[in-house]
């Protein structure tokens, strides 16, 4: 979050000189040394994977797309972890027989979609293609998503619209307008916002409830994506960014630095959404 704030914000901005330097404390040899033995451990397993893995590509994604010297001396720094989860993950892609359909972290169609964003950025053609090759796989014939099931009470993500945020990455307009027309035939095309209703938070304060906040600024992400994905003159693009717009004001007014529970994460969806992170060609 403070790498792309400090990439796309205000270059005049306050804030900028404590971030620097918090980023020049946390990216360092040492650290990120221990990062590396710490993964490298036997007992690794599923250590962080795939949410904390995607994420952590997602930042050295960022840090290649900065023209700013010192975001290649931090990638630098932070490059041997990064070589280690790379290496992690394509062990773990064809050993995966089913995709990962929750709401939360263990969700496998959010951390794809962050993988092949840093495939295509670092240009790393083998992770890419495994990734392609599991979405189809897992995602090509599914059909009558029940998105009316959603949200769990304890998601941040949408299963739903997740995987169509994730297959628009992966087929032309037409095949993911095709697509999506199985996928989810709930899509109204008479420009209506209130077809999906956002998330409820009753206690903010609850670690698990304030997930639902965080959905609505995913929800929002992943709507206006797919809207923008769709060929020009699809009846369905109305209605996908006002429901869109309906989630981005919800989640971006919970972001709140009152409870510890939604305040240490909250802030970095709202910007993936704000700056528009999410949307790659």
């Amino acid at each position: 979050m403070l790498v792309r704030l400090l990439r796309v914000g205000p270059q005049d901005a306050e804030w900028r000189a404590a971030a620097l330097e918090a980023l020049d404390q946390s990216f360092t040899a040492e650290k990120t040394a221990g990062e590396v033995a710490n993964f490298t451990r036997p007992a690794r397993g599923s250590w962080e994977r795939p949410y904390g893995l995607a994420w952590y590509l997602q930042l050295t994604t960022e840090l290649r797309e900065w023209d700013d010297p010192r975001a290649g001396e931090w990638l630098r720094l932070l490059k041997p972890l990064e070589t280690d989860i790379v290496a992690s993950l394509k062990e773990w892609l064809p050993n995966l027989v089913y995709p990962i359909r929750l709401g939360t972290h263990n969700q496998s169609a959010f951390a794809f979609g962050l993988m092949l964003d840093w495939a295509r950025t670092s240009g790393d053609v083998d992770l890419e293609e495994m990734v392609v090759e599991r979405s189809r796989a897992f995602h090509m014939g599914d059909v009558d998503c029940p998105i009316a099931y959603e949200p769990s009470g304890e998601d941040f993500l949408s299963p739903c619209l997740m995987e169509a945020d994730l297959m628009r990455r992966i087929l032309t307009p037409e095949e993911f307008s095709t697509w999506l027309t199985s996928f989810l035939p709930q899509i109204p095309t008479d420009g209506s916002g209130d077809w999906l209703a956002p998330g409820v938070v009753k206690d903010a304060s609850d670690g698990k409830l304030v997930h639902l906040d965080g959905v609505n600024s995913s929800r929002a992400w992943n709507l206006y994506n797919i809207a923008r994905a769709l060929p020009d003159g699809d009846p369905r693009k109305h209605a996908l960014v006002a429901a869109a717009e309906t989630h981005a004001d919800e989640g971006v007014a919970a972001v709140s630095a009152e409870h510890y529970a939604g305040g240490h994460w909250l802030a970095s969806f709202a910007t993936y959404l704000m700056t528009d992170r999410g949307w790659a060609e």
